[in-house]
């Protein structure tokens, strides 16, 4: 296997949109056969699955209670990592999600954990909230001294009962999503929440998005522009609605108001199929040298050849999107360091990157067949 090698010393972090990076007195990086000495490598020249080890025992995060899914991993200025995840009761079943889900908060010593549960960060708050009934889909960015949450957030009126799950009542709490921020001082302390969705649905019943908005993806770019990556669902008389797209919204402003772009982003022109109803699902971005990198779960295996399989695509503008030179990021199949296979594909993808380099690979996973669920991290080299 093709590893990285990174031999450095360094003297100070420096925290910009998320991303962790270090002045460095020296470096010398070996990617892909190409040397930086003293150099961040560029990452659309980097192929992200030579760099996948296997996951370590550690680096499972698990709750023998709760079903685990998303995570989205910072480290804080006090030297320590937190992700922030979504729980919901493992007996009430994988699909109640959307309407028991909840933002917890874990912390670590190490990137590749162990993480432990800290805290409920969004409880529940009642039915008249837009985000009253669950919370789901947390995406976290620190910037400008602030810490933001941006979330997925749903309330609905219908009875809620066992096993209801794609029936017409489930699907009223599946299309009330909105997508939501909060703010904090510290990952520990109290977060604001608002009392309206910072992002709303299409108001017109032909847009993309017209029945609903979620799983956000956030980054600031070198002009200090928010850019806000999201999914679309369109309208078409069902209750389950049509087909799903994901679209970027700008901001000068990470607490909005954010600007719709037109388009749906991550599509096929050239080969578009009208049949598809999804091509790509779980947007994670991040800004570095100019250029927006995407991570997605390449859904039908278009951009990367294997279903369900991690694409990586840039952007130098943020609206038109393209796959990368090597977009394979992760094969559908992983490993756990025994050299045994987990038994479902990762989701929910989350890069940290440290030092100006990918670090660990978050993402959310099935047990036996989506009975339990858990968050794994996936270390991208050997050292850092």
């Amino acid at each position: 296997m093709n590893q990285t090698t990174i031999l450095h010393n360094y003297c100070r972090f420096l925290f910009d949109a998320g991303i962790i990076f270090s002045i460095y007195l020296f470096s010398a990086i070996h990617v892909q056969g190409q040397e930086f000495n003293g150099k961040i490598p560029d990452m659309k020249e980097v192929d992200f699955s030579k760099l996948v080890q296997p996951v370590r025992n550690e680096s499972k995060f698990l709750d023998a209670d709760y079903n685990i899914w998303c995570g989205s991993v910072i480290k804080s200025e006090n030297g320590k990592y937190y992700m922030f995840y979504s729980r919901w009761p493992k007996a009430k079943g994988h699909e109640a999600w959307i309407t028991d889900s909840e933002i917890a908060l874990a912390v670590a010593d190490h990137p590749g954990g162990p993480y432990k549960h800290l805290k409920v960060v969004f409880e529940q708050r009642g039915k008249e909230y837009w985000d009253g009934i669950a919370t789901h889909n947390p995406a976290a960015i620190f910037h400008k001294g602030k810490y933001y949450l941006f979330y997925m957030g749903t309330t609905g009126t219908a009875p809620i009962t066992p096993g209801f799950a794609y029936s017409p009542a489930w699907y009223d709490y599946r299309n009330h999503q909105r997508i939501g921020v909060a703010i904090a001082d510290d990952p520990e302390g109290v977060w604001k929440r608002f009392e309206k969705p910072l992002l709303d649905a299409g108001e017109d019943s032909t847009d993309y998005d017209a029945m609903l908005v979620s799983n956000p993806a956030i980054t600031v770019d070198h002009n200090d522009r928010a850019i806000l990556v999201y999914k679309q669902v369109e309208k078409n008389g069902t209750f389950r609605g049509g087909k799903v797209r994901y679209g970027v919204a700008f901001s000068n402003s990470l607490l909005g108001p954010f600007r719709k772009n037109p388009d749906p982003i991550f599509q096929d022109k050239n080969n578009a199929d009208p049949k598809v109803w999804m091509l790509a699902e779980d947007p994670f971005i991040w800004h570095q040298r100019g250029t927006t990198f995407a991570i997605v779960r390449d859904v039908i295996g278009k951009f990367t050849g294997e279903e369900g399989a991690l694409a990586l695509f840039t952007s130098k503008n943020g609206s038109n999107w393209f796959p990368a030179q090597y977009p394979k990021v992760l094969s559908r199949e992983v490993y756990d360091a025994n050299g045994k296979k987990f038994d479902d594909k990762l989701e929910r993808p989350w890069l940290l990157i440290e030092n100006g380099m990918p670090n660990y690979l978050f993402g959310a996973m099935g047990i036996d067949k989506r009975k339990h669920s858990m968050n794994v991290a996936v270390p991208l080299h050997t050292k850092l």
